[in-house]
């Protein structure tokens, strides 16, 4: 018999919560065939068999907590998948061919599975939210609530009862989702931000002719020599690194009752995803090249996006950019990613008119915000670090000068 434990989940965490099994007690399993997923407060991780055989028993069953090298299942290492008579397999192969037309190399979770059964759906009217399209018991459920032929399992008979408007009162137009780990950890992480931190932002906006013009010019001939795009991200980023390391309480944490000063930059930036927000990290981003930090930048959203990034790609960072402006936001106030005590909003560029040596100029302007953490930062500091900034991506040229 063969155990199967919880994989290592990365540096400081110790439990996971089991998302969703692909295999069912019974079925047979290959070696590294996917079991289950696992989410922690950070990543998702999938867990692979290490054996060949028959899963005869799942301890962890999902929505359960695991921790470090707990054991989620077994498997019967004896028993493989020649053990399985002929008529069992070809019933088997009937009931796949019958049920899941498309999509036959993913493994949808178990219980939508039963669930499309006894519904007689089939994966054709779904469209898996799990990873590389897995359909989930949710996405059952809410496709059968939208068709009108499913109660919702919860039973609400015992709550008090409000006074809706009637429109509002039928709880099959309502979409319960279990609220994933990560949902979880950034909840938790940013109210703890309010409540620990003393959180001020400050505002400043910037023209950005020199860098759009700048960008314009050499982005061919940048791409052509380095084979990656040259983007906006990497001016910030090189703005950024410069004004920390002259104002390093920005770059600094709190660490019980010591200030820690940071002599390095490990620039977070903050990315989108379908399963919430996770900000990969780029170490030592201040010795780093304009090409180097393209690199860096497309293959941490690559993996953001795929949802393949580690632990080690979000953790030790100093300092974090949030990027609202690709989502058209034109202002805002970010918070904190602790235990740092600095963060950058960046905007939508906009075209609006400025008074310029006395002349009324239409200009791309971005409004810049920087939250601090006010136990650490005073106002001067964090006036003259968003100053510095301002002042670095409105003459790109100060950041060759190291300006």
């Amino acid at each position: 018999m063969v155990d199967v434990v919880v994989p290592t989940l990365g540096e400081s965490v110790t439990e996971a919560t089991v998302a969703t099994w692909f295999k069912k007690e019974g079925e047979t399993v290959e070696v590294d065939e996917m079991l289950c997923e696992l989410e922690t407060d950070k990543v998702a991780i999938e867990v692979p068999s290490t054996a060949s055989g028959k899963l005869v028993e799942i301890i962890a069953t999902e929505g359960s907590v695991v921790a470090l090298n707990g054991v989620l299942a077994k498997i019967d290492a004896d028993e493989t998948s020649h053990s399985k008579g002929s008529d069992e397999i070809k019933k088997s192969k009937s009931e796949n061919e019958t049920n899941y037309e498309t999509n036959k190399d993913i493994e949808h979770s178990p219980s939508a599975k039963k669930m499309m059964v006894e519904n007689n759906i089939t994966s054709n009217d779904l469209i898996g939210s799990g990873k590389q399209g897995r359909i989930l018991k949710e996405d059952v459920k809410n496709y059968l609530n939208h068709q009108g032929n499913f109660a919702p399992e919860d039973n609400y008979e015992n709550e008090p009862k409000i006074n809706y408007p009637i429109e509002s009162q039928d709880r099959s137009l309502e979409e319960v989702k279990r609220m994933s780990r990560l949902r979880q950890t950034i909840a938790e992480r940013l109210k703890s931000a309010q409540n620990t931190a003393a959180i001020l932002t400050t505002y400043n906006e910037i023209d950005m002719t020199e860098v759009i013009k700048m960008r314009k010019t050499y982005k061919d001939e940048f791409e052509v020599k380095h084979s990656v795009k040259l983007g906006f991200m990497s001016f910030f980023i090189k703005a950024c690194c410069h004004a920390l390391l002259e104002i390093p309480e920005v770059n600094a944490e709190i660490r019980g009752t010591d200030i820690v000063y940071k002599n390095y930059v490990n620039m977070g930036v903050a990315v989108g995803t379908e399963n919430g927000l996770v900000v990969p990290v780029i170490n030592n981003a201040n010795k780093l090249s304009f090409s180097d930090l393209e690199k860096n930048l497309n293959q941490l959203s690559l993996k953001a996006r795929n949802g393949n990034l580690t632990i080690s790609d979000m953790s030790g960072g100093t300092f974090t950019i949030s990027n609202g402006g690709v989502y058209g936001s034109l202002m805002s106030s970010p918070i904190l990613n602790p235990p740092q005590s600095g963060i950058l909003g960046m905007h939508k560029i906009q075209e609006r008119p400025i008074a310029l040596s006395g002349e009324v100029v239409i200009r791309p302007m971005m409004y810049l915000a920087l939250s601090y953490d006010h136990r650490i930062v005073d106002g001067k500091g964090a006036v003259t670090f968003l100053v510095r900034v301002k002042e670095a991506l409105e003459d790109p040229r100060r950041l060759l000068m190291d300006l």
